[in-house]
């Protein structure tokens, strides 16, 4: 194994581990609160169904020998740039996004003060249902094509790649737009009290490294087609870093010193606190 190639590994679980952890602070604080306020629903319910089809699409780019003869018929040769982590990544998103989903929709199940942000927006609620049904279009038409199971239909006949880059695109649209809601709720507010700060430093951190471990992945193949070929993948990295920018700077610039500031850190310690003064 080269450096490059050790580098590549090393970033690719490196991102994994940062993006996975990103995934308990909010759940933490809700927790350790008692309470959602400050937050919504949206985040977590839209979070679902992307990382569904993250799920599916990268395991299809893994394991089917169908899919991946498809992508090289119409990449050159190449295969997807798609790792194992990839998927783990994907699973465990997807199972932390319906515990924290639970937390606003079930508040009583987790003994919470029901909020205002517990119901969903019309406008995430439309996201959802519009990339259900886009998806399930696509499916239609490529059950239509006599090409869909051809291992070399790369060309211009609708294949079962189309179906998968159809399921991988619904991840895209949701990073496009999960974090909108959050937004403006922090900017009514002015104020971040209850959005945890440590997830947005973890998802910028692993937003980073998995851009560097595909653009490492694409100079080793010596084809950028490893980028254009896996978009999805190369857009996630650089959406959710400009939203955690914007975050970064509702935080520690736009609202530093508001109600909202030290909540986190304060109700993650709650717990501790309280124990020290019982023994006191």
């Amino acid at each position: 194994m080269s450096l490059l190639e050790f580098t590549s590994a090393v970033f690719g679980w490196v991102y994994f581990l940062c993006w996975s952890l990103s995934f308990y602070p909010q759940s933490m604080l809700n927790y350790s609160r008692k309470s959602t306020s400050g937050t919504t629903v949206d985040f977590p319910l839209i979070n679902c169904l992307g990382f569904l089809s993250y799920m599916i699409s990268n395991y299809a780019f893994y394991y089917s020998p169908l899919i991946r003869a498809q992508y090289a018929s119409r990449y050159h040769g190449l295969t997807p740039t798609v790792q194992f982590n990839d998927i783990t990544f994907a699973a465990h998103g997807l199972l932390l996004s319906i515990i924290c989903t639970s937390q606003y929709l079930f508040p009583r199940l987790w003994s919470f003060t029901p909020s205002k942000g517990n119901k969903p927006s019309r406008f995430i609620l439309g996201i959802f249902f519009g990339c259900v049904v886009g998806v399930i279009l696509v499916i239609f038409i490529v059950l239509s094509s006599p090409e869909r199971n051809n291992p070399s239909g790369g060309g211009h006949a609708w294949v079962w790649l189309d179906a998968v880059y159809a399921i991988s695109y619904v991840k895209l649209i949701v990073t496009l737009i999960k974090y909108t809601p959050q937004v403006l709720v922090n900017y009514k507010n002015k104020s971040t009290r209850g959005w945890s700060i440590l997830q947005i430093l973890l998802d910028f951190t692993g937003g980073v490294l998995s851009i560097g471990q595909q653009g490492i992945d694409s100079w080793l193949q010596g084809d950028w087609s490893g980028i254009t070929g896996n978009p999805v993948k190369f857009a996630l990295g650089n959406v959710s870093m400009m939203y955690d920018a914007i975050f970064i700077t509702q935080h520690y610039v736009l609202y530093r010193g508001a109600d909202g500031k030290g909540v986190e850190r304060e109700g993650l310690l709650e717990r501790e606190g309280d124990d020290e003064r019982r023994i006191a």
